[in-house]
């Protein structure tokens, strides 16, 4: 049995808890765990938190090994902004449908259709799609950039056109927006939110801005998953209807044990549907191998790095105050 399987094998019997731990130390690695991983994966972890975070709080320690918990695009950034650290993903087959939806040589031709156009990118892509732009935005960063951008200058806005929409609609600005779509958030059901609503009125509904607009519609609270979880802390409702990745939900009963969350449904009516395909890759039996073999290894070339640098570092340098605090508003997009 292939011991990166994570069944049976030579992890049969380990405690894996305890063996992480230990090649934690040898290792002077450092932990990220994304929102949307496992609960048992966040617990282990040093931080947990939205993926830019995650990455810069990584680069500030003196570890030699970034262990990142998540998808492809965020090991990716890690090793973006710490070059010199060894960063390996549990499983390198961990993508991101808003990644895959927009392939460098085709977002390359789509600039190159409209010149006239600067590109402000969703951090849910690629480095080559990074090196590509002009500038990196998360959820929490996007609009206080995009006002920063004079009214006349015509904008690309990829890969996700939900997001993209939200804040079109927001701002009044007019986008271009490339055509991509979160898995996760596509899955949700307006009838069945509604239904959900029906049974817990005073629930205010928390969503994600990579929700389809028909499902934001209905939001009282729209931010990052950040921003979604200090929302959970802050509302005085009892119970909070979550509109993201169901993940969150392990953080905010954490933080707030006496509340209720309720995880937004799917078309039949449940959550499961819901749970980011990409992100239930990763195991503790993967992360105990990368920190073992410290494979599988993210390599970036240096060019392309440096190239996808630059767009990150200009959003830093235009939204620094907003980066990790996902904070886009308590706004209710209605739309026209």
């Amino acid at each position: 049995m292939d011991a990166r399987s994570g069944i049976g094998g030579t992890l049969a019997g380990l405690d894996l808890r305890a063996e992480i731990d230990r090649l934690r130390k040898e290792r002077n690695a450092v932990i990220l765990a994304h929102y949307y991983q496992k609960p048992e994966l966040q617990d282990l972890a040093d931080f947990v938190g939205d993926s830019l975070e995650l990455s810069r709080k990584a680069q500030e320690t003196n570890a030699d090994v970034i262990a990142f918990c998540g998808v492809r695009f965020m090991a990716e950034t890690a090793k973006i902004l710490s070059p010199e650290k060894i960063v390996v993903l549990p499983d390198m087959d961990a993508g991101c449908s808003l990644e895959d939806s927009c392939p460098p040589e085709r977002f390359a031709a789509f600039r190159a259709e409209h010149p006239d156009h600067i590109a402000l990118t969703y951090i849910n892509c690629s480095a080559a799609v990074k090196a590509l732009s002009d500038v990196i935005v998360t959820s929490s960063s996007a609009e206080k950039i995009l006002m920063q951008i004079p009214k006349e200058q015509k904008i690309i806005f990829g890969p996700d056109r939900n997001l993209g929409g939200y804040l079109a609609r927001k701002t009044g600005r007019e986008l271009l927006l490339w055509p991509g779509v979160c898995i996760v958030h596509e899955a949700f059901s307006e009838t069945e939110l509604l239904k959900l609503k029906a049974q817990h009125p005073d629930a205010p509904i928390a969503a994600h801005p990579e929700c389809p607009p028909h499902l934001l519609d209905h939001a009282d609270y729209v931010g990052s998953t950040s921003a979604i979880l200090e929302f959970a802390k802050k509302t005085d409702a009892d119970t909070v209807i979550v509109a993201t990745e169901p993940h969150i939900i392990h953080q905010m009963q954490k933080a707030v044990p006496d509340k209720n969350f309720i995880g937004a449904p799917g078309a039949d009516g449940n959550c499961n549907c819901n749970i980011c395909p990409y992100m239930a890759l990763n195991t503790m039996e993967k992360l105990y191998v990368a920190l073992r073999d410290l494979e599988p290894r993210i390599e970036l070339d240096e060019d392309l790095r440096l190239k996808a640098k630059t767009s990150l570092d200009r959003m830093l340098a235009m939204a620094s105050g907003t980066v990790g605090l996902g904070d886009l508003g308590p706004v209710r997009v209605t739309g026209d």
